[in-house]
């Protein structure tokens, strides 16, 4: 069996959760991915373990059923490994006004987005406990810090949550030898907007404002590595003025602004 540390990603098909995959890879992780385009994952799996001759599992489950998240686990444990690594990137939005969205659909979206988040973590949680030490990354946004905007309503919601989640869980863990972050990424070239339909709208943003996958990894990871930084980790310049400037201005202006610009970056219908 691998004497290697073992990284759990979710949503590892492609953007920031298949860059994490690649990067862990090179690092010397062996991986399990998780997503729901399973050929895609099981190529992705297939070119790292042959790149870097690390073993890479490829799990199969639904994270946005009840019992995708225990599933996981289990499936990993029954091949006698434990998790050193957990990578919950898996998620994705709903586009416009909360009240033209059906239920069922928002209600599939908070357990992918909070519900498997909270359950992946509560599960690794006692294992890396009893290994004295682990790393957890949430994937959060700069949508969390600054104000909500119209369209697409629960997301900065749920993001909110996982960098709230982040500090909680880094003050509780941190003396373990746990390593806790919110990844807090602004726009990232991936294929996140081309899912939710939003291309066309944030292909007009000016090029300053986005970063690539591999930058938002590569800042993630350093940071992960540097005793004592930030739970909170904003990559990319831009985003942590963005950041600094929405909890410096005073609330009514910032969330003046960003209901002034949500067209800019959210679908509105």
């Amino acid at each position: 069996m691998s004497s290697r540390p073992l990284a759990l990603i979710t949503g590892a098909s492609a953007g920031i959760g298949a860059e994490f995959a690649r990067q862990l890879a090179a690092g010397g992780h062996d991986l399990a991915l998780t997503a729901r385009r399973g050929e895609r994952l099981q190529a992705l799996a297939d070119e790292l373990s042959a790149a870097h001759g690390v073993e890479c599992l490829s799990v199969s489950a639904d994270l946005a059923q009840p019992e995708g998240p225990r599933q996981v686990v289990d499936s990993i444990s029954d091949r006698g490994r434990s998790i050193d690594v957990l990578v919950n990137n898996a998620g994705y939005a709903i586009a416009g006004h909360y009240h033209t969205t059906d239920w069922p659909d928002q209600a599939r979206f908070l357990q992918v987005m909070v519900n498997a988040v909270c359950e992946l973590s509560h599960r690794v949680l006692p294992g890396m406990r009893k290994a004295g030490g682990g790393k957890i990354v949430n994937v959060a946004s700069l949508a969390g810090i600054v104000p909500g905007s119209a369209g697409h309503t629960l997301y900065a919601a749920s993001k909110a949550f996982l960098i709230k989640f982040s500090e909680s869980l880094a003050m509780e863990s941190t003396a373990q030898g746990i390593r806790v972050q919110a990844l807090c990424p602004g726009f990232t070239y991936s294929e996140f907007h081309d899912v939710v339909g939003t291309r066309d709208i944030v292909s007009k943003l000016p090029s300053w404002m986005w970063m690539q996958a591999d930058e938002v990894v590569a800042y993630s990871l350093e940071q992960l590595a540097k005793p004592g930084s930030p739970v909170m980790a904003v990559p990319g310049r831009t985003n942590r003025l963005i950041a600094a400037l929405s909890r410096k201005l005073p609330y009514g202006s910032a969330f003046r602004l960003v209901e002034r610009r949500s067209g800019d970056f959210r679908r509105q219908d």
